[in-house]
């Protein structure tokens, strides 16, 4: 095992995303930041209706400036790493993209949940796949590509992070992390062609499959930027931005639970194998691929996705407010009686988030909050009940027992959130490290090019040695 070494990771989330450079070793993991940049999606107007895309050329131009500022700094690099959010993708045909990406919240899926359910029911999708229901999983919207005929006029399907590790290498690979998202892979880690069948989807768009770890290629000449000799290796990582986060995670995984915060609010455990049962499925918690076999059981819950669309809004309306500024107000006020709940589909789309928070307490005939800070208060503690809930109930489907919950992501730097999840649990919060994803993303490469060995408890136990952790004890 080498000393240490470096590796990039391009870390992609729904709001924003980051390249970060690392140097690991057996003793050593450090990131510096390469480049921020926003992730804000793109409204054009299609036929009869306005449909929400993604820039996926513009977000690329952004990976290609960080990567170029790593080449600057550290010509030696070793590897890159691409992770992003989950369920969305590109269509190709000769290795071409046919349009941008959808974004999860366009409209349009809803189409895709009556096309599936008709042609298989609810039921057999949970046994074979093991998912949650959500209405923007990708077999819904591959439905809807197939109904409108997009897909006849493709020849790949490419989900977010093979995308750009194919823009980068010239390969097209899908990351089993990531496919386990789809609805379309089996346990076994194999697309599922017997559901892809029967939902009438053409089998050559269907990518090979890798695991985290395998080494996809060189850069394309094109993408040099001035590394050394032949450039860095692009590897897969845990390419679904919650399998890489979880890798971070400091944590005993035989008796601890997780939330991965960040734009959704990943909560749940890790298991050895997946765990397929009515109640499972009634309390809609999905069985995820995870580095190393592992398998996430979790439920999506809405996250800070309430809080930045609020902020959104009101700065739409004219009013010069900040988020810490608005916590600070919001932690000096009572706790509300009562919260609403965070998984209104109403909450879903972009647009008048605190409004919709009022209308749902009106709706009730309990006390809206009326300010901002109210607002936000509501919001966190809505958000506080919704992960605590979850904790207990994917406590009591597995059996594990659930002593210590560890946020990781942008909400473990929201010591409101934290200490409000510690209290309404009844259990310690261990909140950090904030750039779980990209750490996980790292550890991924560094070990598949041997600046580091063991399983993934040994890479968290250097993520707890060399991360601050806060402790938040209920009150």
């Amino acid at each position: 095992m080498s000393e240490k070494g470096t590796v990039a990771a391009v870390d992609l989330g729904a709001t924003s995303g980051r390249v970060m450079h690392a140097r690991v070793g057996p003793d050593t993991l450090e990131l510096t930041e390469a480049a921020r940049f926003p992730n804000t999606p793109v409204r054009v107007w299609e036929g009869d209706r306005e449909a929400l895309h993604w820039d996926l050329n513009g977000l690329y131009a952004h990976v290609l400036d960080g990567l170029a500022t790593v080449a600057r700094n550290d010509p030696e690099l070793r590897s890159i790493g691409v992770d992003s959010w989950a369920v969305d993708y590109g269509l190709l045909r000769g290795g071409r993209l046919l349009g941008q990406p959808y974004h999860y919240r366009d409209q349009r899926t809803q189409r895709g949940v009556s096309l599936v359910h008709a042609a298989v029911e609810p039921a057999q999708l949970y046994r074979e796949g093991g998912l949650q229901f959500l209405p923007f999983n990708s077999l819904y919207q591959l439905a809807v590509d197939a109904a409108e005929g997009s897909l006849s006029a493709a020849d790949r399907f490419l989900l977010v992070p093979d995308l750009i590790g194919y823009w980068l290498t010239g390969a097209q690979y899908s990351e089993r992390t990531n496919a386990s998202t789809t609805g379309l892979l089996l346990d076994n880690g194999r697309w599922n062609e017997a559901l892809i069948d029967s939902l009438g989807l053409p089998w050559r768009v269907f990518p090979p499959l890798v695991s985290p770890g395998t080494r996809l290629g060189r850069l394309l000449p094109s993408h040099k930027f001035g590394f050394s000799r032949s450039g860095p290796t692009v590897t897969a990582v845990g390419s679904h931005d919650t399998a890489s986060a979880v890798v971070a995670v400091p944590m005993d995984a035989s008796r601890a639970a997780y939330i991965s915060c960040g734009t959704w609010g990943l909560v749940g455990v890790e298991l050895e194998s997946r765990v397929i049962s009515d109640e499972g499925r009634a309390a809609n918690f999905t069985n995820e691929g995870g580095v190393d076999g592992r398998i996430r059981y979790l439920h999506n819950v809405m996250g800070l996705w309430l809080l930045s669309e609020s902020i959104r809004e009101w700065q739409r309306r004219g009013l010069h407010v900040e988020l810490a500024g608005l916590l600070a107000e919001a932690a000096e006020l009572p706790r509300p009686a009562d919260v609403f709940d965070v998984e209104d589909p109403r909450l879903l789309a972009p647009g008048d988030i605190p409004g919709r928070i009022v209308e749902w307490f009106e709706e009730r005939g309990l006390r809206a909050p009326a300010s901002p800070a109210g607002i936000v208060r509501v919001i966190v503690e809505s958000l506080a009940a919704a992960f605590a809930s979850t904790v207990q109930t994917a406590a009591t489907l597995t059996g594990v027992p659930v002593e210590a919950v560890h946020i990781v992501g942008g909400g473990a730097r929201n010591a409101l959130l934290c200490q409000a999840t510690a209290d309404r649990s009844g259990l310690p919060v261990l909140a950090g490290p904030v750039e779980a994803t990209a750490i996980g993303n790292v550890l991924v490469q560094a070990r598949a090019a041997g600046f580091l060995s063991g399983d993934l408890e040994s890479l968290r136990t250097l993520v707890g040695r060399t991360t601050q952790i806060i402790r938040y004890d209920p009150r």
